[in-house]
């Protein structure tokens, strides 16, 4: 099970939000370049982004975090992937042309189907995925803030017809929660898909939650995003990496530990 860190971007800063509400959010680093070579010194091995100002950008403002994104993609060996406000095919181009390796579209898959079709055609399954943030089983979007109508695994469905091999499954009502991941939700949505590989999303508190996730996977789970538990220390291992002295770690030394070519899917940067 590949563990990816997370880091939400809002206001130019590293932040977490409990179950997608703005108003509660947490600060957890005012230097998300700085926050990011400390995951890959972890020995990440592909880091998610969020950009939350752009999720909930309307037409009277177009707040964004790219200069960040592009500080993040160009110091890091890894792969990054970013969602929030991917929404058009030029919004695609403009994020892969930062050096972000894959783009997560959420409220345009839901918007415009077809626009994914086009954007596979065009990168290729291995550098679009789609990013299915549900409540209650239904697709929420606009930053999480908007009802779609549409069923979370009724999309997946769709999207993998259309050449998605790569979906974000994200249950908002576990989010920075640290409850437990919606394990039913997974094995649902991975029980309809035929090819597509799905990245748990919200609620992972503790290593057990990895080991349950883990246990899935045979259901197409292969990965999980995970924010407020690396950020709160609530993994044993991490005591070794002192992260409460995060200020004196050498995060130029990044890990020589091999990306595992040999490996597919998620585990594999260059697979789907």
């Amino acid at each position: 099970m590949l563990v990816i860190p997370a880091i939400d971007l809002r206001d130019g800063r590293c932040v977490r939000l409990r179950q997608g509400r703005y108003e509660d959010e947490t600060v957890y680093f005012d230097d998300p370049v700085r926050m990011a070579k400390l995951w890959r010194v972890m020995n990440a091995r592909v880091l998610h982004l969020v950009d939350l100002d752009a999720a909930r950008t309307t037409a009277e403002g177009d707040a964004h975090n790219r200069d960040v994104i592009a500080r993040i993609a160009a110091t890091l060996d890894v792969p990054v992937q970013v969602g929030g406000g991917i929404r058009t095919l030029d919004d695609v181009e403009a994020m892969l042309a930062l050096g972000v390796y894959r783009a997560v579209l959420g409220t345009a898959a839901v918007r415009d189907p077809d626009l994914v079709s086009r954007a596979v055609e065009r990168w290729g399954a291995r550098r679009i995925v789609v990013g299915i943030d549900a409540r209650d089983g239904e697709v929420r979007t606009e930053g999480w803030e908007a009802g779609s109508g549409v069923g979370a695994v009724e999309l997946a469905v769709d999207m993998e017809a259309r050449g998605v091999r790569r979906f974000v499954y994200t249950d908002i009502s576990r989010d920075g929660t640290l409850e437990g991941p919606n394990l039913a939700a997974y094995r649902e949505m991975g029980g309809h898909l035929s090819r597509a590989k799905i990245t748990a999303s919200g609620g992972v508190g503790e290593y057990r939650d990895l080991l349950a996730l883990q246990a899935v996977e045979c259901e197409g789970i292969d990965s999980v995003v995970v924010g407020r538990a690396l950020y709160e220390n609530r993994f044993p291992c991490q005591q070794f990496w002192c992260w409460h002295r995060k200020d004196e770690v050498d995060l130029e030394g990044f890990s020589t530990a091999p990306l595992a070519p040999e490996e597919s899917g998620a585990r594999n940067p260059s697979g789907a």
